[in-house]
Order: structure tokens, then sequence, then C-alpha cells
């Protein structure tokens, strides 16, 4: 029975198939729930995804169209794809043939996609007039982009943009702060489709330039190997140290995350790889999955793409430049991975876990020998820091990419590598297209009726004007909001919403009329992407966690609780570069920064311990709550805080390491 039971559990160990990650991507991610689509709809989405690329590729090369017609086919395009891919219904059979109404729903888009660039000269010189023809289109492209995001993306953007439909429109009928004078049906269509405010505006604009270009870089990565070169990568680095599977999910999630920008498709695709190892360690399911969710969701925060949030930000954050956003978001990126970096090490030490046998180390030789691979992701983060416009240094990555392929035969791209890469990444960039389109439609009801400011000064009401309460209601109307949003969906909806609050309260010291600062700006932004990003790890929706469960067998529950302990940086850091914006390395000196790192990581080690409940040796609960109360004081840049952390910090150390060695003499007298 013990040798059936043995087995058993080497079974379950074992890495997943490539139909079992798509099994579970399907059931978990949006993204992936699509056709198996055959025969001339195999075709016809082929050599449309192609031309998709092309067009991005031929309008970043030689120049954007206007405004209008560059967004409005860029949303053509992804909702004709989307009605010929993405089924219905998310249950039940997907079947290779596409139904006449989907059919009926793809022409449409075209319909839509080409209203502007048929229509452009009548339509501007209408001046906000709206004809019967055009109240059609814009009706339909109304609908069009919220079932498609619906079946692309999911249900809660496209409840939350429904939403917004309505209080456009019911306007008056709402209480208090939040009434406003209402618009018409005609109001409505002509701000979501024929102003750039609505579905055609920023969002889509970022969508319809930086972030396809991008998205294409990274799937010529993804062609070259550069994902299991990075799971390689990982082990050779990390595998031999103590609890080294959990150090190799973090370390390989990190990379992942510099060309994914999904929380769940991370999980799956080098979850499907570290999670056995975990397990195969001796790390419990829950707690393996948990590392792995936790250190993918980091992914779409971590410097330099952010999940493409960055690429929005520049657009959103007046007087922001990419260097800005980078450089604020490095030490707090580095926070989070190196608090899961030190709870998966004191857990390992818990419980007596060791490396990666020696045997299933891969050749160190031949991993360091295909370092050039990286050598793009280095080169794009070059460029961008040295002011090169970000369109042009993406597609400086995608030929340097193809270049450094050339290095090997294993990782060279031939002539159907380059077409099969411009395919995936048009097919990759269709949930985005659709999901910027969705939380255009917030944006412009948002803009129209003044609701950000209405909702910033309810919020500071509600508060009593205390910025921690305030930051607090943020927090949780950014973990809702952010529930089963792609991460540009979740910035655009966060930042939209949740961070005029913030601003609002942060600029009542200011002078009156005042430009809001750049330190004020990003801290709000980041503070509420941190937290709509954290909610694919945490209870009840917890996407990334439940996928991770999926992979490791575990309970979902349980994973989502332990990779929200594993992420507690993520729930903590944010209010602290609200409160101290140093963390943010804005205005500061480089002496200021080094000791800010210093403080930061010791206080993240002090709150490692406290959550795992060890360190040299097993911390007492008393051990724990004053672990706690250093980390939260290191973290928090200021200097009576600091001090008294730094005390604790070093008194707890001592008792740790004193203690210890009087537990191995005695350990040593009992032998």
């Amino acid at each position: 029975m013990a040798k059936k039971d043995q087995s058993n559990e080497i079974e379950q160990i074992e890495q997943l198939s490539d139909e079992q990650q798509m099994e579970i991507l399907q059931k978990y991610d949006p993204e992936s729930n699509t056709r198996d689509v055959a025969g001339i709809v195999k075709k016809v989405v082929f050599f449309g995804l192609l031309a998709f690329s092309l067009f991005q590729l031929y309008t970043a090369i030689f120049g954007q169209f206007t405004a209008y017609i560059q967004r409005s086919v860029h949303l053509g395009f992804a909702l004709a794809l989307i009605f010929l891919l993405f089924p219905l219904r998310k249950k039940g059979p997907k079947k290779n043939n596409v139904p006449f109404y989907d059919w009926i729903l793809a022409l449409l888009s075209v319909a839509v996609g080409l209203y502007w660039p048929i229509m452009y000269e009548s339509l501007v010189m209408q001046i906000g007039n709206v004809e019967p023809l055009d109240l059609i289109i814009g009706i339909l492209a109304v609908l069009l982009t919220l079932e498609a995001s619906r079946r692309a993306v999911g249900l809660p953007i496209t409840i939350i943009a429904s939403l917004f439909l309505l209080y456009a429109f019911f306007g008056r009928e709402f209480p208090g702060f939040l009434q406003h004078r209402g618009q018409d049906l005609e109001s409505i269509v002509q701000l979501m489709f024929y102003t750039t405010d609505g579905i055609l505006g920023t969002p889509i604009s970022v969508s319809a330039t930086f972030i396809f270009v991008f998205l294409l870089f990274g799937a010529f990565l993804v062609k070259t190997g550069v994902g299991q070169y990075f799971n390689d990568l990982a082990v050779t680095i990390a595998g031999k140290a103590i609890g080294g599977p959990a150090k190799v999910a973090i370390f390989s999630s990190a990379l992942q995350g510099t060309i994914s920008g999904s929380s769940v498709a991370n999980v799956v695709t080098s979850g499907s790889y570290t999670i056995p190892m975990m397990k195969k360690l001796g790390y419990k399911k829950e707690f393996a999955g948990a590392v792995e969710a936790s250190a993918s969701t980091g992914g779409q925060i971590m410097p330099p793409i952010m999940g493409a949030a960055a690429f929005l930000m520049i657009e959103f954050i007046d007087g922001v430049e990419y260097w800005d956003i980078a450089k604020a978001a490095a030490i707090p990126a580095l926070l989070y991975f190196t608090g899961i970096w030190i709870m998966t090490h004191f857990e390992a030490k818990r419980l007596g876990l060791r490396g990666v046998p020696k045997e299933e180390m891969p050749n160190k030789k031949e991993v360091f020998k295909k370092l050039y691979l990286l050598l793009p992701i280095f080169a794009i983060i070059f460029l961008l820091m040295s002011g090169v416009p970000t369109m042009m240094s993406a597609l400086l990555g995608i030929v340097l990419t193809i270049i450094v392929s050339a290095f090997d035969k294993s990782t060279r791209l031939g002539f159907r590598d380059i077409i099969e890469a411009l395919v995936d990444g048009a097919r990759s960039a269709l949930p985005v297209a659709v999901a910027t389109a969705a939380a255009g439609i917030i944006v412009g009801v948002v803009v129209k009726t003044g609701l950000g400011l209405s909702l910033a000064n309810g919020l500071i009401d509600v508060s009593n004007g205390s910025i921690l309460l305030t930051l607090f209601f943020t927090m949780i109307a950014s973990l809702v909001l952010g529930m089963g949003s792609p991460t540009t969906a979740n910035y655009v909806i966060t930042s939209t919403i949740a961070a005029p609050a913030i601003i609002t309260l942060l600029m009542l010291n200011e002078p009156a009329g005042a430009a809001v600062p750049l330190v004020i700006a990003l801290s709000a932004h980041l503070f509420v992407f941190y937290f709509g990003i954290i909610a694919d790890i945490t209870p009840p929706v917890a996407l990334a966690a439940m996928a991770a469960s999926a992979v490791s067998g575990g309970d979902p529950i349980k994973t989502g609780v332990n990779s929200s302990k594993l992420a507690i940086a993520a729930f903590i850091i944010p209010y602290m570069f609200v409160l101290s914006p140093e963390l943010l390395m804005i205005d500061t000196t480089v002496p200021e920064v080094l000791w800010v790192l210093f403080t930061a990581i010791s206080g993240m080690i002090a709150i490692g311990a406290g959550m795992i409940g060890y360190w040299y040796r097993k911390v007492t609960w008393i051990e724990r709550i004053l672990a706690l109360a250093a980390g939260l004081m290191l973290i928090y840049p200021e200097g009576i805080s600091d001090t008294v952390g730094l005390i604790l910090f070093v008194a707890l150390l001592a008792l740790q390491i004193l203690t210890r060695n009087k537990e191995k003499k005695i350990e040593v007298k009992t032998a």
C-alpha cells in the first residue's frame, strides 16, 4: 500500500503536459479560452492576425494615421478576430467551426473598424452632430466592445463598463455626491465613438502604439526559447540554495514577467515546471502554489515593462517620463521579491529542506553559453532609459532578437518562425485591445460626469481627511476593481477611479491651482496599481492563486491565503511610499537611496521571520510580534522609526544567534 501511495505521489509531481497547461489556462485565464479553429476558418484567422501585425508594424515604422483612423482600425481588427476565435460561452464544447452569428458579429466589427477611415471627412465636418447611421455604428461599437471584452477578458470589466454606461444615462437618479445631470443616448454614443475620450481614447491609443509593438517583441523572444531558458538560468543560479526550487520559481517568474502581461499565464507556464520541483523537495502543495502565484503576480509590477502598465502611466501622468516610472517602481519591486525570497528561505529552513540534487541540475556551461538570449531585454532597458522613443526601442528590440537568435542553430529564427511570431504577437494583443477599449468607456464616463473628483471628495469625507483611512479605503476599492481584470485594464480602471482620492488629499497642502507634483502623482498611481494587481492573489477571486492550485493540486483558498501572506510586502510598501516617497527615489541622493535600501531589506527580513515563525531557530510569539514591529519601522524611511527598528532588529538577531548556539551545544551533549 505504501508503495502504491508513493507511486501516486510521484505521478502527482510530474510536470504538466502542454495539454494540461492549456486546460488550466482556459479555465482561469479568459485570454486563453479560444476555439481550435481548422480549415478555412484557420486560414482566415491566420491571415487576419498577420495583417493586424503588419498594419501595426507599418504604422510604427512609417508613422501613425490620424488618431481616429489608427485607433478604430486597431479596434476593428481586434473585435473581428475575437468573434472568430473566442466562443460565446466559456463552458461547453469549443467547436472548430464558427457559428453564423459570430461571422455576422465579425463582419459588423469590420464595418465598425472601417467606418472612421471611410467617413473621416464627413465625420470631422459634422463637429458634434450625430446622424442616424452614425448613431447605429456608434451603438454597435459599444455593444461589440462589451461582448468582445466579456469573451476575451472576462465578466468583471464588462460589468464595470456597463454599470458606468448606466451611471452616465441615469445620473439624475443617483443620491448625494454621485448625482449628475445625466446624458441622453445620442450624447453617450457621441462620447464613446466620436471623440477621443471614450472607446477611442487614451487607453486604446497606447494599445494601438506602444503595447502592441512590445507584445510583438515578447512573441519574438518566446520563439527563441527564452521562456525555458529563464527556467534553466534560474535553476543554475538558485537551484542549489536552501529550498532551491522555491527560489527558482521566484527568479524565473520575475524574468517571465518582463515578457508576460498576465499573472495567470505566468503561473501556468513557469509553474508547470517549478511547482512539481517544490513539491518533490517537500514543500506543501498550498505553499508551493502560493510561491509561484505571488512571484508570477509580482512580474506585473517589475520594471521595465510592468505588464505594459508603464507605457499607460506615461500617458496618464502629466510630465512623467519612462525613466521616472522605472526608477520609482524599482525599489518597491525589489522589496516585493526580496520579501517572498526571504519567507521561502525561512520556510525551507523551518522544514529542513535542501536544494535541487546535483544530478537534476542543468549543465551550467551550456546555460551560460546562451546568456546572449537576454541581450535584447537589456538592450530595451538601455534604449528606454537613454530616451530613445518607446516604439523605436521595441522595434530595435525585435531586430536585435532576430540577430541574436542566429548565434545558435537551436534558437535561430527562420522566415516561418518570424511569420509565426507576428501571428502570436497579434493574438496576444487581442485581449489587450478590447480591454483598453472597455476601459475607455469607464474613463469617458468619469471625464464627462466628473465622477473621479466626486468619488475622491466622497472618500475623503468618509475618512474625515485621515490619510491612513483614505489609503485604506482606496486599497479596498483597488482590490475590488482589480479582481479578474488584466494588467492594462486594471491600471486604467484603478488610476481613473481610485487614484484621484489620494491625489486630492495630498494636494490639500499645495497652493490652490498648483500642478500636481510628480512625486504625488506617481505615488498615487503606483499605490492603486499595486493593489489592483495584488487582487490576482487575494481571495476570494485570486485568479493567479486558483491557477496555481490547479497546477499543485492544493486547496485554492489556502493557496490564496498563503499567496497573500508571502506577498505581505505588497500590502505594506505602497503605504510607505505614499507617506514617505524616498522609496520611489524621487528627489533623493545616492546615500539616501542606499540607506533606504539597507533599512527596507532589513525590515523585510524581520517581517519574513515574523510571518513564517523561523529565523535562525523557531521564533516565539513575542519575538514574532517584535519582529513584525521592527520590520514595519525599518521599511518606513524616517529617522526615529529607523533607529528604533534597527535596535529591535539587532537585539532579535543577537538573541536568535546566541540561543541557537546554546541549543546546538545542548544537542551535541545529548548526543
